[in-house]
């Protein structure tokens, strides 16, 4: 038994170190599409125990490609490295005319070559990490299938992870003999290397990665003498949630209790999976991103940086101190890195078996895998032809809410019926695939234009409006589509970027549609990430402002209530408007530390103002409610901390909420708003009859006010329906005991009709526009200091 490394990784398996062991690597040359997949599974094992084994970069290049040869039953097997052949078997190095195939290589992948008087059918494999390079086996007779050359894939994976380990041992031994600014003494270097050593081990040896991660965390604690750290993981079908799954310091019951959390619950965390980039934040409880939870808990200072798997963020890695406030240095800085990267290799070690297990089909929808459809799009696009390929990215609408209101097992049966309809829209020729989640994909390899794709998309976006029959639960679901079209010249990456840019295009414009990708899609996607970009920096700059709309009694001309709304200074476009940002925060999640931060200063300011003014006319405050707020767990425990830090009373404070948001609701957002009801709090729908009215809302929601949209108060006076139907709006509210407010009222006309039709309330710019704090002190108190 050998002790063999691997990435950042070690595996024990039964290969010496002797190179003269090599030449007892089984013939493993049953064409691949004939083995099943257990036989995939032990070719790539085996490939890896090899490879592994070699002490330096050129030994574990020459081992793999004997290997791969072998496996696969090629005539040639070469691997090229920056431009040159690293690697031959089957010619000698210099009667290989690298040339040809690194000049093929930018065009999509050759599939012949002539070498010494002899035609070869190629397989290709791109090689990534810190060089670029391609993993080749050629065959005299007879083209390789695209079940091998998904193996040629994962062998050229396993090289890879080999290669970048031999490059991170080296680079840690001549760190070993520098003055290393990762630890401030030779010591403490050693504990570090020891540590990681010990993870890499764990990984060989295929320890549960539950196990692999606990050793992450622990160790992250001890050497940066923390009290706490942890590990969380996005969630494979919905990545806007994280679990929290391994922990030092953390009691078991905490852990338990974080999982399938929002990304945007978990402060630091959360803030370094969604940016992508090391937080660390030295005076926890003054920062504008803090936890509320957390402070309570007394911590004081904490760090995330994320976690990559193949260079897409999976989770974050923490570390946190109930001590005084402390400077995260650099050295600290890069060790959690250090020990981030080592998750994200074991992470990703157990995700690639899994992979290979999973073989070539998605296990729940019987349909391609990612893999499958690459390699196929690749022939499809590197074949002679006169027309193009097209790929559509297909995304479920809605998913996540019937997912989560159902159940996942209700999730699962949609994927798959989805999946079977997805199959009836198609050809023969054609291949349906699932990415992931709810994101499926489609190749229509003999598309010869644009228009060619057009039926198809159509038949798509058709056939998935019928309704779904969830275990007799009638069920509608719509999808969007990113349509791309190329030919010869562009690359399977390319192809599915353009694609994705169109499916963003899609969803952008309202869903249940499709969309042609056009050049400019890239462009306004940049400007897209831009603004998530300058928001993100903004709730960390608290770039924000409160603007307050009086609220009216039409009877009197009296203030009795504000509503609060935010507004984004940004320090170098001035300032932008809520339409432009909000449904932004939303998607990203940044609504939920810029809501409960309007919240909390809502709360604090109303409560400021009524100690000023007379106690029997008390204001109240109306606060929006955004849809992602709502998904919080904690929703009613942030509304009852911003009441009690700001000594505010719970019936002076009005949450809004949009019938749409109401739309899609489940159990447990009516028991979120019931908890936050039995605080004393009111609630009120805003825009009120815009569209999703109906009166089994107001008699499932503990409701308090309607809030009269300002498209029937536009019209009141000048169109009689308009007045009689707002006036009903009025009288439905009087019958069930709720009051009501007349939104965007403008002018006498309108105040007159309403004030007369028995309206309570009312506001608008005919009363005030949204003021700053300091110009809605000088109208409540006119004569008083500010």
């Amino acid at each position: 038994m050998t002790t063999v490394r691997i990435g950042a990784l070690t595996v024990r398996d039964q290969v010496g170190t002797n190179p003269e062991r090599l030449a007892g690597f089984p013939q493993l040359t049953v064409p691949l599409a004939d083995c099943n997949h257990v036989l995939a599974t032990q070719q790539l094992t085996e490939f890896l125990a090899v490879v592994a084994d070699r002490p330096d970069e050129a030994a574990a290049q020459h081992a793999a490609v004997e290997c791969a040869s072998r496996a696969l039953g090629a005539d040639l097997a070469v691997l090229t490295v920056d431009g040159g052949v690293a690697a031959a078997v089957g010619l000698p190095a210099d009667e290989i005319p690298v040339y040809a195939l690194t000049a093929g290589y930018h065009v999509g992948y050759p599939a012949t070559l002539r070498a010494g008087g002899i035609c070869y059918s190629l397989a290709v494999a791109p090689l990534g990490g810190g060089s670029s390079g391609m993993l080749i086996l050629g065959r005299r007779a007879g083209d390789f299938t695209d079940e091998e050359v998904c193996l040629l894939r994962g062998m050229a994976r396993v090289l890879e992870l080999s290669l970048q380990a031999l490059h991170l041992v080296e680079a840690e031994r001549r760190q070993a003999s520098e003055n290393n600014r990762l630890i401030d003494s030779l010591q403490r270097r050693q504990r570090v290397f020891d540590e990681l050593s010990t993870v890499q081990r764990a990984i060989a040896r295929r320890e549960p990665l539950r196990k692999v991660l606990d050793l992450v965390t622990t160790a992250v604690a001890g050497l940066l003498k923390v009290d706490i750290a942890g590990l969380t993981v996005l969630e494979n079908d919905d990545p806007s949630r994280m679990s929290l799954v391994s922990g030092a310091g953390i009691p078991d019951h905490v852990i338990a209790r974080m999982q399938r959390i929002p990304v945007t619950s978990l402060g630091v965390a959360g803030l370094a999976i969604m940016g992508d980039e090391l937080v660390a934040v030295d005076d926890y409880a003054n920062s504008p991103i803090a936890v509320p939870e957390m402070v309570q808990n007394q911590i004081k200072s904490v760090m995330a940086v994320p976690v990559h798997e193949d260079g897409v963020v999976i989770g974050a890695v923490f570390a946190g101190s109930y001590t005084e406030p402390r400077e995260w240095d650099k050295g600290s800085q890069e060790m959690l890195q250090a020990f981030a990267e080592h998750a994200g290799l074991a992470v990703t070690d157990a995700r690639t078996l899994r992979e290979m297990n999973a073989s070539f089909h998605d296990a729940l929808t019987g349909l391609a895998s990612r893999s499958l459809f690459v390699t196929r799009m690749e022939n499809a696009l590197g074949a002679p032809r006169t027309g193009g390929v097209a790929a559509l990215l297909i995304g479920l609408d809605r998913f996540k809410v019937i997912n989560d209101s159902l159940g996942h097992t209700s999730g699962d049966r949609l994927l798959t019926l989805a999946a079977d309809r997805l199959r009836d829209c198609l050809r023969l020729e054609d291949t349906a695939a699932r990415l992931g989640g709810d994101e499926f994909a489609v190749l229509l390899p003999e598309a010869a234009t644009v228009e060619a794709v057009l039926p198809v998309a159509r038949r798509i976006v058709t056939a998935m409006r019928e309704p779904f029959d969830l275990d007799g639960r009638e069920t509608f679901v719509t999808v969007s589509i990113g349509v791309a079209h190329g030919a010869g010249g562009l690359d399977a990456q390319e192809l599915l970027v353009r694609a994705d840019l169109a499916l963003f295009e899609a969803k952008k414009k309202g869903k249940d549609q499709y969309a042609f990708f056009e050049p400019s899609m890239r462009e306004s996607f940049q400007r897209h990430l831009e603004m998530e970009a300058d928001l993100r920096r903004a709730v960390l700059r608290h770039e924000f402002e409160l603007r307050f709309q009086p609220i009216v009694r039409l009877a009197t001309g009296e203030i009795s209530g504000l509503e609060a709304l935010v507004r984004w200074q940004h320090p170098e476009r001035g300032m932008i408007p809520p339409l432009d940002f909000i449904p932004l925060a939303e998607e990203t999640g940044m609504i939920v530390p810029i809501g409960e931060w309007v919240l909390r200063e809502a709360c604090r300011q109303a409560a400021r103002w009524n100690r000023r003014r007379d106690p029997d006319k008390p204001l109240t405050v109306s606060v929006n409610l955004s849809a992602v707020q709502l998904d919080r767990p904690d929703l009613p425990e942030v509304v009852g901390r911003a009441l009690t830090d700001s000594g505010l009373p719970a019936h002076r404070l009005v949450i809004e909420l949009t019938e749409s948001l109401l739309v899609d609701h489940r159990q447990e957002t009516l028991e979120r708003l019931q908890a936050i009801k039995a605080l004393g709090v009111r609630l009120a729908i805003d825009d009120f009859g815009t569209g999703y009215s109906s009166l089994a809302y107001l008699r499932r929601f503990p409701v308090d006010i309607i809030k009269i949209d300002k498209s029937f108060v536009d019209d009141v006076g000048d169109v009689p329906a308009a007045a009689a139907l707002t006036l009903g709006i009025i009288q439905l509210g009087q019958a069930l005991q709720l009051s009501t407010v007349a939104e965007g009222i403008e002018d006498a006309g309108q105040l007159s009709e309403l004030a007369d039709g028995n309206c309570e309330l009312g506001q608008g710019y005919y009363f005030a526009e949204p003021l700053t704090t300091e110009a809605m002190q000088d109208l409540l108190f006119p004569t008083g200091p500010h």
